[in-house]
């Protein structure tokens, strides 16, 4: 859910709102377009920082200064939508599981069982230099803090059984009390007493989301993860990575229907490939050198490419200890097509190193069948390239199509997002203390 749609210069499209990042009724919009389709769920992602290194190109985009937080947006979305799902991503970096888990705990609530935490941990030094300066966590120490987080989270989530809550008036009951559970958490990380204050919802907990693909961050997911965001380009690539993961499911007790692996993919719709084409290349247009370059500097690590030559090749790039995948696909990207820096950041201008794909309906339709048939998915994560247009396009060409194909709902199979995406109900797992014992202070 990008403001002004997914490419890097779509708020300069004549068909997007200039001032998108700021107006509560285009995310409104765009939440009600996409519940009436029918799709599983709304995704936003985000940062704590605004990209004030490079004034040149942040003066040019509108998606590096401002915007809404995601849970105060998604709590607003709740009221206006029934049955699409809110993800919202939050860090483990700079935020206390506690407060996060009570966050995400009531906007489910407040949706009746339609939430998801994406769990991200940061790198940016942008982003660590809001938070007091602290040291910039190395990647394996961002994970190991980001297991704890998780787990914390998880337990805290458990406080409460499904039914604790009794609300009997004649009784004068109001809950169980052998139903409530304290956390008593001691970690090399975090001491959490418990309980959430906050009962549990008609979906039991959120969706617990991520996005990494470091071998780091598919452990993490394969242990505590229910959907995956990811980004690979070609369908062996998929493979690979969807083999992989869901290969590692077992030995933490899970099923592979346990886990929704949904690649992100760039579509550019067109009635016909011409169409499809010239759309694409009229908003290729609108990319400033400027933005292009700090969008693939964002994606390789925070490499400052500006001393290079524009069209001259990607340079060697040192080991990051930010998003080391994404600078692995950007650099294999590089050399695979033998792209320039130029070349490099217009190829990625759109999908940010997703799966680009320009074509019809029919086209289209037939890649996200191919891979979803052959192992490579379980769903998509859909990036329009502008809002409303490119979205529009979507609903009204792709999504007959697949439905023609018996490949996507008519109707939403519940109310939850569990239900929604296939998802069991987790069975409540109480904390490893009661109320009564000695728990963390």
């Amino acid at each position: 859910m990008y403001p002004a749609g997914h490419h890097v210069a779509a708020w300069r499209h004549p068909d997007t709102a200039a001032d998108a990042t700021t107006s509560l009724r285009q995310r409104i919009a765009f939440a009600q377009a996409a519940e009436r389709a029918k799709f599983d769920l709304i995704f936003l992602a985000d940062g704590v920082a605004a990209h004030t290194d490079d004034l040149k190109s942040l003066s040019r985009t509108d998606e590096w200064a401002v915007g809404f937080e995601p849970l105060t947006l998604l709590s607003a979305l709740a009221v206006v939508t029934e049955r699409i799902g809110l993800v919202a991503t939050a860090s483990t970096t700079f935020n206390e599981p506690y407060n996060l888990a009570r966050k995400f705990a009531s906007l489910d609530q407040i949706s009746a069982g339609r939430a998801g935490w994406n769990l991200v941990t940061s790198s940016n030094p942008l982003e660590l230099a809001n938070f007091g300066n602290i040291s910039q966590f190395a990647h394996q120490d961002r994970y190991a803090r980001a297991e704890e987080f998780a787990d914390v989270v998880l337990g805290l989530w458990n406080s409460w059984e499904d039914d604790a809550f009794r609300r009997d008036k004649d009784s004068g009951l109001f809950f169980a009390p052998e139903k409530l559970h304290v956390l008593g958490h001691r970690g090399p990380h975090f001491r959490v007493r418990g309980p959430l204050t906050v009962s549990r919802s008609p979906q039991g907990h959120p969706i617990v989301v991520q996005a990494g693909s470091s071998e780091a961050g598919k452990e993490l997911a394969a242990r505590t993860a229910e959907v995956v965001f990811t980004a690979q380009r070609t369908l062996p690539e998929a493979q690979s990575f969807y083999a992989d993961l869901k290969g590692r499911l077992e030995k933490y007790g899970r099923h592979p229907d346990d886990l929704k692996i949904m690649p992100g993919v760039f579509p550019v719709v067109g009635r016909t490939e011409a169409e499809a084409r010239e759309k694409f290349e009229e908003i290729q247009s609108l990319i400033h050198p400027d933005v292009g370059l700090e969008l693939l500097s964002n994606l390789s690590g925070g490499v400052d490419l500006s001393a290079y030559p524009l069209d001259g090749p990607l340079p060697d790039l040192s080991e990051t200890e930010r998003g080391k995948s994404r600078q692995q696909l950007i650099i294999d990207l590089a050399r695979r097509e033998n792209l320039t820096i130029r070349q490099l950041y217009e190829t990625i201008a759109g999908a940010r190193g997703h799966w680009q794909l320009v074509g019809t309906a029919e086209t289209i339709a037939n890649e996200l069948e191919e891979r979803f048939k052959k192992g490579g998915a379980d769903g998509f994560n859909i990036m329009p390239p502008t809002v409303p247009g490119g979205l529009d396009d979507f609903i009204e060409l792709v999504i007959p199509e697949l439905r023609r194909r018996g490949l996507f709902r008519t109707e939403y199979e519940g109310r939850t997002l569990r239900e929604n995406l296939g998802l069991k109900h987790p069975a409540h797992r109480a904390p490893h203390r009661e109320p009564g014992s000695q728990a963390a202070e």
